[in-house]
């Protein structure tokens, strides 16, 4: 007689969590693959802990961090599977990532569009982000760009400075304090550029448009985004040919995390606001006029995750692990299902080596 294979009850509390806040039928399944997409065997007698890691992107190194973390489930932001697997073998990294995590018993959840278009999901945590003023000073740096006293290059006596690139990645948001931005202080209303027709989920939609009630300096709004995202060392503006951030004002915005390009395809407002947009359609938005302001993709959501996915999953899986952990004590179960529900442990952590690909090359002079 086969016994009964099943995932473990915490994961199971997990997904049914996660599709309590952002239900899949909000997710855009033209093309997305959210929902659970790997359901590890639950094996008592080497258990994971009742905890969740969540990412962005489910790299090798997130994987190997979920092992040796001991978690019980990922929810990864981003499907690692797009499209149907013919195969599943060591020789494709990501099927290898998946391979492995099965093989410890660790489940695989994906929400992607679901918390994109969700009321109070990604789309209008970076609207509250636009829409924020700093609550404290900026701190002040210093105005020169480099060391006062640079040899002059043509001085043949003296040994140039050369260059110094570091490699900057975006922060982490672990240590962003909510303090540093009032979020969506500034008088606006705001709308899906798509929206969803779900009776049960009003104001859901793709994205964002944002209207002012004021026009906004352009300059504000860069401080409010760096101060939202923790304050990366810099990210990409593109403003008409002419123009001069100083003298521009937005009155209307378009939001999209991840990639906009489709989604802000004949949009009529004044600045775009992104995790990336391609060449052509930023080059053809300022010839319109219009102002864009690119993140790199996953920087565009990764803060989600800190600031507003984890304490809100932590206290939705605490209630669905106390109700599930009370229909299986009523229905029976063995002594070994028994003690996995014995634990009344629950955690929730952002993946500290999940991060965009890309970071930034700073130049400095060698002393």
């Amino acid at each position: 007689m086969s016994s009964r294979t099943s995932t473990a009850p915490f994961s199971r509390a997990v997904v049914s969590a996660m599709r309590k806040l952002y239900p899949e039928a909000l997710a855009d399944s033209s093309w997305d693959n959210t929902g659970l997409l790997l359901e590890a065997p639950f094996d008592p007698i080497r258990r994971q802990m009742n905890s969740v890691l969540l990412t962005v992107d489910l790299t090798k190194a997130v994987v190997d961090e979920a092992i040796e973390r001991n978690d019980s489930i990922v929810v990864a932001y981003h499907p690692i599977i797009f499209k149907g697997l013919k195969s599943l073998t060591l020789a494709n990294s990501q099927q290898q990532s998946l391979l492995r995590l099965a093989a410890e018993g660790i489940t695989v959840y994906s929400p992607h569009t679901a918390i994109d278009a969700a009321p109070g999901g990604l789309g209008d945590w970076l609207a509250d982000i636009i829409t924020g003023t700093p609550a404290t000073a900026p701190r002040q740096e210093s105005s020169e760009a480099f060391p006062p006293s640079q040899p002059s290059e043509d001085d043949p006596f003296v040994e140039p400075q050369r260059p110094i690139y570091l490699l900057q990645h975006h922060p982490s948001q672990a240590g962003l304090q909510d303090a540093d931005l009032k979020l969506a202080s500034t008088a606006h209303t705001r709308t899906a550029i798509r929206p969803l027709n779900l009776p049960p989920h009003p104001n859901a939609g793709m994205g964002r448009i944002v209207r002012f009630e004021t026009p906004q300096p352009l300059a504000s709004l860069i401080e409010r985004v760096g101060r939202g995202l923790g304050n990366p060392k810099g990210f990409p503006i593109a403003i008409p040919q002419g123009a001069q951030i100083a003298d521009i004002s937005i009155s209307s915005v378009g939001i999209c995390a991840g990639s906009g390009g489709s989604l802000f395809a004949g949009l009529d407002v004044d600045l775009l606001f992104t995790g990336e947009l391609s060449h052509h359609e930023a080059l053809a938005a300022i010839e319109k006029g219009q102002c864009v302001i690119t993140l790199f993709h996953s920087n565009s959501e990764r803060g989600f995750l800190h600031s507003v996915l984890r304490q809100q999953l932590l206290e939705a899986v605490k209630e669905e692990w106390e109700v599930l952990r009370k229909q299986e004590r009523m229905r029976g179960v063995g002594e070994e299902m028994l003690e996995a529900l014995e634990d009344e442990y629950v955690g929730v952590e952002v993946s500290e080596r999940d991060r965009d690909p890309y970071g930034i090359v700073v130049s400095k002079f060698a002393e």
